[in-house]
């Protein structure tokens, strides 16, 4: 996948004694450099891996082999990032934030080709310097060499590990990827018993682990779309196809808009609110965070005859998703409004979806930088906005109306804590969640839900179900 070695820059061209020629250089290997522009959009400009990665894809028009090597590559180093830079830490003799970012980033890659993929040196050393030449400048190329020369000589990730000396929590967030204040959280959400302790690691490495591609089946019949697509039915949704790879973009029931990219997890968040016992009048349903419309457009899909549809997100180009996602749907509505200050009056809905803004952890299958990108001070002010958001909703729905509260995460102050708070209301009751999701099996966390990729397959989706009494 390399390209082949650049000329020495001190080679002369033409005969002794003649005028020199500027070197020759080969091209940079493509899919390092591309693995590169995605580390660096991440670092410079926040940008999502998940995001970048495929526009950079298609633009550059790689080899297969080349673009499924750069994915390895850029996924692979943004989620060891904590454990690459523990290493470099020690072979680097001024703190890691004092190099040049661009430096850092091609350090990172270079080594988590040495230490992960376990890349022949001369090929990870050579093709990286290239890439710190051509991009830091030529300064910057002696050291690089030179301190990936050291990580190679330092062995794979089992090696480093026992050179790192860590132990307990710090060990385990080295060996999984995780920042240590995950894996307390994770541990916490397990149930920080022995069974949840045994299972830590599991859990952890899931997070770790290329996630398939689920589709949901909106207006075909799954069955067609397990045939159209060479899937498989998946095994919770009943609207769910999971692909072992491929482009589902290609699909004809997808590019129609007949069936969507979505995880299976979050098709049952969306499905919670329609499995939820009612009495009294089914007619009007809110998504009020409903950007960027997956669970906006299942529930569309499959609520009974009669029922309108109002979604809700505050951010107009959100907004605007939830209208593409909706699009040819009959009695929907998308309104530009804050689910903190909504413009309908209170007790307008029978049921309420409330797939709350949270830290993302549940989903660093698919963003792997997340999860150096979070912190734990980011926690509070996110459990203030999902508290505020939930008491709305519940104002929000009838008197014996529900409201779904749901979160892509599994940290315990922004799923149990929040939904704790709001049921401690005298006006407000739990209704149990695993009931209704009797073929899921470990689903139970309480009287709450909670879906993990290691159980399940599916993103760490927290479900939560709260009925107004009075």
């Amino acid at each position: 996948m390399s390209g082949p070695p650049r000329r020495p820059a001190g080679a002369r061209g033409g005969q002794r004694g003649g005028p020199r020629r500027p070197p020759r250089r080969a091209p940079l290997d493509g899919a390092r450099l591309t693995a590169y522009d995605v580390l660096d959009g991440v670092s410079a400009r926040e940008a999502y891996a998940n995001l970048l990665l495929p526009q950079l894809l298609r633009e550059r028009q790689l080899e297969p082999r080349d673009a499924a090597f750069a994915t390895q590559l850029a996924y692979g180093a943004l989620r060891a990032q904590g454990t690459l830079d523990a290493v470099l830490a020690r072979l680097v003799d001024r703190p890691l934030a004092d190099l040049d970012r661009r430096l850092l980033d091609l350090l990172r890659l270079g080594a988590y080709q040495l230490v992960d993929l376990r890349v022949p040196a001369h090929a990870a050393v050579a093709t990286t310097v290239d890439l710190v030449r051509a991009i830091v400048g030529p300064g910057a190329s002696g050291l690089a060499n030179a301190v990936l020369r050291k990580v190679a000589a330092g062995g794979d990730r089992a090696a480093w590990l026992a050179q790192l000396g860590a132990d307990g929590d710090r060990r385990l967030a080295l060996a999984t990827d995780h920042p240590e204040w995950i894996v307390a959280a994770w541990r916490e959400a397990l149930g920080g018993d022995a069974a949840g302790e045994a299972e830590l690691e599991e859990a952890l490495l899931a997070d770790d682990a290329a996630p398939e591609v689920h589709l949901v089946a909106r207006h075909v019949d799954r069955a067609a779309l397990a045939e159209e697509s060479g899937g498989t039915p998946g095994p919770w949704s009943p609207y769910a196809v999971r692909l072992g790879g491929g482009d589902p973009g290609r699909l004809p029931s997808v590019r129609a808009g007949r069936a969507a990219v979505q995880d299976e997890g979050s098709q049952l968040a969306a499905l919670l609110l329609t499995r939820a016992p009612l009495e009294g009048p089914d007619a009007r349903w809110l998504d009020v965070c409903a950007g960027p419309g997956g669970k906006a457009g299942l529930l569309a899909a499959v609520r009974p005859a009669g029922v309108h549809l109002t979604a809700a997100d505050r951010a107009p180009h959100r907004a605007e998703l939830v209208r593409g996602a909706l699009a040819g749907e009959d009695d929907v509505e998308v309104l530009v409004a804050d689910g903190r200050e909504p413009p309908w009056a209170a007790g307008s809905f029978d049921r309420v979806l409330l797939d709350a803004p949270c830290t993302g952890l549940g989903a660093l299958r698919r963003r792997p930088e997340v999860r150096w990108r979070r912190t734990a001070d980011d926690v509070a002010p996110l459990v203030e906005l999902q508290t505020a958001l939930l008491d709305r909703a519940l104002a929000s729905v009838r008197p014996g109306g529900v409201v779904a509260y749901v979160t892509c995460s599994p940290h315990a102050a922004e799923t149990v804590a929040v939904a704790d708070a709001a049921a401690a209301r005298d006006d407000v009751e739990v209704l149990p969640v695993a009931p209704l999701f009797g073929e899921v099996p470990g689903v139970e966390r309480g009287p709450y839900g909670q879906l993990w990729p290691h159980r399940h397959g599916t993103d760490a989706m927290f479900l939560a179900l709260l009925r107004r009494t009075r």
